[in-house]
């Protein structure tokens, strides 16, 4: 079986990226239209794959980003990407698309001379399977955060990248 494809994001693609995205509004947050332009022109590194089976959006230490969980690494670490969220449809689940997406990021990260890729995992709620999956990817904890007024807890997690330069 041939692997999808991991392609850039098109303009063409906005509206399936938002419908996806605010299906897992709970795991992410939920986007309007504005919103996820404004990211979109922010990126780092977005990508999906197939029609939209699943994409990634990820923001360098540079991107006008006010996420508080972007933030606490911009206040930790000179230079950074960050993985804002990963999506994978229901019916798409199980076929790798994330481990994929993940490894095209680490790719592209030190293609461009990054050293660090960070992200969060919920803490409360518990998500055991996310955190177990970013272990598996070699991240490591690095601090912890309760934020949008103590309605969420989170982990946050680093990994480091070997970069193209061959300095880590």
């Amino acid at each position: 079986m041939t692997a999808v494809p991991i392609s850039r994001v098109s303009p063409q693609d906005e509206a399936a990226i938002l419908a996806l995205n605010n299906e897992h509004a709970a795991e992410l947050s939920w986007l309007e239209p504005e919103r996820l332009s404004f990211l979109l022109g922010e990126a780092f590194y977005i990508r999906r794959i197939g029609a939209l089976e699943a994409f990634i959006m990820t923001f360098d230490q540079d991107a006008r980003y006010d996420s508080p969980n972007f933030l606490w690494f911009r206040s930790r670490y000179p230079r950074f990407v960050y993985v804002d969220r990963v999506v994978v449809a229901g019916q798409a689940r199980g076929r790798g698309h994330a481990r994929r997406l993940y490894e095209d990021l680490f790719a592209e990260v030190a293609r461009a001379g990054h050293s660090i890729v960070t992200c969060e995992v919920n803490a409360d709620p518990p998500n055991p399977a996310s955190d177990a999956f970013h272990a598996a990817l070699g991240f490591a904890e690095v601090g912890d955060a309760v934020i949008h007024g103590g309605k969420k807890a989170v982990r946050y997690y680093l990994r480091q990248i070997q970069s193209n330069s061959g300095k880590a």
